[in-house]
């Protein structure tokens, strides 16, 4: 048997342990399989109030989004450009939130102050910066004492730092600190000098860089400008509109004053000498060809300046030890003007005027050479005093004076009209004295000189009020100036010729210049205090200008004088009281009164008007006629209702204006009753009175000069028969008046009473002095109500009826009016027969049957007649 073949097997693959993987050039390959996730996923956390820009919410930022307090704190950063970034940041804030700067101004000070000695300079710049255009401004009405004290110790620290720059910053940095509060200088005077003496003396750097001298030299000139030199010096620190505004901030009285700079006379003795050795340095540059630079020129002047207020300081403390007498210490009266220094001042200083490259008065050159020739002048002025210099010096610098008064100068260089002025302002308070010292030729050319710059200068300019000062001081004894008397013909001439240019010299400022004006007027006071009013014929015209202008169109009637300030009034007022001793015309008399009568005139004023002019009348400077005229014509020409007060809407003012003709009133029957015997005093102006009676003057007028006549005359009356017989004419038509516009008020019967009283008083007092008097008034009522009555039968115009009816209404309360008054009532009953006719002619009128009458006319004068008959029955009793 055959077997079978098997099935053949099938061939396993073999397994393989490595597959190998072709792999591409350039791709990337796969991680491996084993390798290790180890990406993170997480989901954001949001929790509330966590984001940075929600904690600052509701402060203020800078542009950069950050606080005052990281702004602050940034100031400290390492890096320069972090703090110096910081500070311009606090800048900004304070631009957008100047509050922050009020809030936190102590505490913003004692961070920022480390950066005064920063080594950076950008940053010391913008720190300077800041304070300076941002911080003190925005302090300034506060109290800067504290922020100052905070300041301090790190200004001295910075001024004795090793870095130059750093000393420069902090010198520049007081300099800054001083002009927004002048007491810091004060309050170490002698630590601060002793800084600048060793910053000027110690480090030569100015010989490279003067713009770095001249921030030392600025400062400390700045500073000796300070030092109180006299009682005029301190005043003008608290008060005084035309000195020295930079002082106004000073707030220490006058004794702590001169205990903060008793010790420095010694320190200033040593930076003088500092000061001429380092001008000694520049002395070849100044007389060089090409002249100087401008940094050269400021660190020049800044030297002179700073010289010559350190003299002057010193000499005036002199001044005033001798003055005083009080003793003082080796320290204290140690002077500037030794031996040594003067000699210094002579050879190096003073000797090398003119400064100009051609050392020659009128040598060409700009006006910085001028200026520098000014401030050596006003050295030499100061030290002149106290020293005599040799004559060639003397007479170069009494020419320099001369030429500038005269502005030869100015021509010549074409000085700019500035500089001229404030050289001379400097140059007019020394001239008094120097006249004095100069021999006969000079004195007069120096006098010439100042009489041309007087009469060059602008009536409003500040130069003008020099020259008055100076013009007072050569005139009014002073203290050591007293110049000679009317002998000395010259300066008698020149004086004549100052003051005569005063009066016209008002109307010029007028009332434009208030303060120019009242400079004026002090000084015509002063001088006829005393006694030098020699007044020239155009004198009276332009003081009577001054007072009253009513010659052109567009004139103020009351003068420049009713526009003035009170204080500049009563200067002037004052001034007139002297202006009468000499000459006090009747055209003089009527401005004062044109015066007077001006609506705009304060009241207070006007009486002091009257007050002086009845001082001088008393003194004997008045014509007694003159001042009769004055008050009669004042009380009748006197406008209680101006033209512009017509309105009823103005009510009030005239209320005020009877006011004050009432006070007037009063105030000239015053003076009236101290004029010598009344009895005398009748006769001369009762002509006159009577006369403005004629003339049917105002209501308020009428009761005035009715008031003047009672105060002169007595019981029984002096007054004559023709006087009586005019008053008996004026008063009943004065009394109606009195009824007629003053309406009656019902509800306030008092007032209307006391109101009718006060003009009816003085035609009571006649009637008790004079029962002949009495009795015409009465007939004369009569004889008027009987006209009327009758002339109401006649007429058939309505308007007429009314008018007259009226007049009767008035009549009739005129008496119920004199009824009412106890004294009067007795005065009237002696004439109650009059009354009756005047009550037979009312009843007549009732049962009239005018047709004028109207039944509403019927029922009141029935009505008025009823009160007549009830008031004559009282008479009877």
């Amino acid at each position: 048997m055959v077997r079978s073949k098997a099935p053949a097997k099938k061939q396993q693959k073999k397994g393989i342990d490595f597959k190998k993987i072709k792999r591409k050039l350039g791709r990337k390959l796969p991680p491996p399989n084993n390798a290790t996730n180890t990406e993170i996923k997480s989901k954001a956390i949001i929790l509330p109030e966590q984001s940075v820009a929600a904690e600052k919410s509701g402060l203020a930022t800078s542009k950069k989004g950050l606080t005052l307090k990281e702004l602050l704190q940034q100031t400290s950063h390492h890096n320069a450009k972090v703090r110096k970034d910081a500070i311009y940041g606090i800048k900004d804030l304070f631009k957008n939130h100047p509050e922050e700067l009020q809030s936190h101004k102590y505490a913003i000070i004692q961070k920022l102050r480390e950066r005064i000695s920063d080594d950076d300079k950008l940053v010391r710049d913008a720190f300077y910066q800041l304070f300076k255009i941002d911080i003190f401004p925005a302090c300034k009405e506060d109290n800067q004492g504290p922020m100052v004290s905070l300041l301090m110790p790190y200004i001295f620290s910075a001024m004795a730092n090793s870095v130059i720059d750093v000393r420069l910053m902090a010198f520049k940095f007081f300099h800054l600190v001083v002009e927004n509060y002048p007491p810091t200088f004060s309050l170490d005077a002698e630590k601060i000098l002793e800084n600048y003496k060793d910053i000027i003396q110690k480090n030569h750097f100015y010989v490279q860089d003067k713009s770095k001298l001249k921030v030392a030299l600025s400062g400390l000139a700045h500073c000796l400008s300070l030092l109180p030199c006299d009682e005029s010096d301190t005043e003008s620190q608290k008060k005084g509109p035309l000195q020295n505004e930079t002082l106004l901030a000073y707030e220490q009285d006058t004794a702590k004053d001169c205990v903060s700079f008793a010790h420095v006379c010694g320190r200033l003795k040593e930076i003088v000498g500092v000061l001429i050795n380092c001008f000694q340095d520049f002395i070849p540059l100044i007389h060089a060809p090409r002249g100087f630079d401008a940094d050269s020129f400021d660190c020049i002047h800044h030297l002179l300046r700073s010289i010559g207020y350190a003299i002057k300081f010193s000499i005036r403390r002199h001044m005033q030890r001798q003055t005083a007498w009080q003793p003082a210490s080796e320290e204290v009266t140690l002077m500037i003007l030794d031996q040594d220094i003067a000699s210094i001042l002579l050879k190096n200083l003073l000797g090398s005027f003119p400064l100009n490259p051609e050392n020659n008065l009128y040598g060409k050159g700009d006006e910085r050479y001028f200026r520098l020739n000014s401030v050596l002048t006003e050295i030499f002025l100061e030290v002149s005093e106290w020293s005599h210099f040799p004559t060639d010096i003397s007479n170069r610098f009494l020419e320099f004076i001369e030429n500038t008064l005269l502005g030869k100068i100015t021509r010549s260089i074409r000085l700019s009209k500035d500089i001229h002025e404030k050289t001379l302002l400097a140059l007019f308070p020394f001239v008094p004295k120097l006249i004095l010292r100069v021999d006969r030729d000079w004195r007069d050319n120096l006098l010439q000189a100042f009489t041309i710059a007087f009469s060059d200068c602008k009536p409003e300019s500040e130069l003008k009020l020099a020259c008055i000062s100076t013009v007072r001081d050569m005139i009014i004894p002073n203290g050591d100036i007293f110049y000679p008397n009317a002998s000395d013909r010259t300066v008698n001439n020149y004086q004549v010729a100052w003051v005569n240019k005063l009066p016209s010299l008002l109307n010029q400022l007028g009332d434009k210049h208030p303060v120019s004006t009242q400079v004026v007027l002090q000084l015509l006071l002063d001088l006829g205090r005393v006694g030098y009013l020699n007044t020239s014929p155009t004198w009276e015209d332009d003081i009577r200008n001054f007072f009253s202008l009513c010659q052109g169109e567009g004139d103020v009637p009351g003068g420049p004088f009713a526009s003035l300030p009170r204080e500049a009034q009563e200067l002037a007022l004052c001034f007139l009281y002297y202006f009468t001793t000499d000459k006090f015309s009747s055209p003089m008399m009527n401005a004062i009164i044109s015066c007077c009568l001006y609506p705009q005139l304060e009241p207070a004023v006007l009486y002091r008007i009257v007050e002086i002019l009845h001082t001088a009348y008393r003194a004997g400077y008045i014509q007694i006629t003159d001042h009769f005229g004055f008050l009669i014509t004042l009380i009748a020409r006197f406008k209680v209702v101006p033209e512009k007060l017509q309105s009823p809407i103005e009510c009030n003012e005239r209320e005020t204006y009877c006011g004050t003709f009432k006070e007037v009133t009063k105030l000239v029957c015053s003076c009236l009753s101290e004029m010598g015997d009344s009895s005398l005093v009748l006769q001369i102006v009762e002509k006159v009175l009577l006369e403005q009676i004629i003339l049917k003057p105002a209501l308020d007028n009428g009761c005035a000069i009715l008031r003047m006549i009672c105060v002169l005359d007595s019981t029984p009356t002096r007054l004559s028969e023709r006087s009586v017989t005019t008053l008996s004419e004026f008063l009943p038509g004065y009394m109606i008046d009195i009824v007629n516009c003053i309406p009656e008020d019902k509800e306030n019967s008092y007032l209307y009473i006391q109101t009718c009283l006060y003009y009816l008083v003085p035609c009571y007092f006649l009637f008790n002095r004079s029962s002949k008097l009495t009795e015409q008034v009465l007939i004369r009522m009569r004889s008027m109500i009987s006209e009327n009555t009758n002339a109401l039968e006649l007429v058939q115009d309505r308007e007429s009826g009314r008018n007259s009816l009226n007049l009767i209404q008035c009549i009739i309360s005129v008496i119920l009016l004199m009824h009412n008054d106890v004294k009067v009532r007795k005065i009237i009953s002696s004439f109650k027969s009059e009354i009756d006719l005047i009550l037979q002619n009312v009843i007549t009128l009732q049962s009239s049957r005018s047709t004028s009458l109207t039944v509403e006319g019927k029922h009141m004068m029935k009505i008025a007649g009823e009160r007549l008959r009830i008031a004559s029955t009282s008479l009877l009793a």
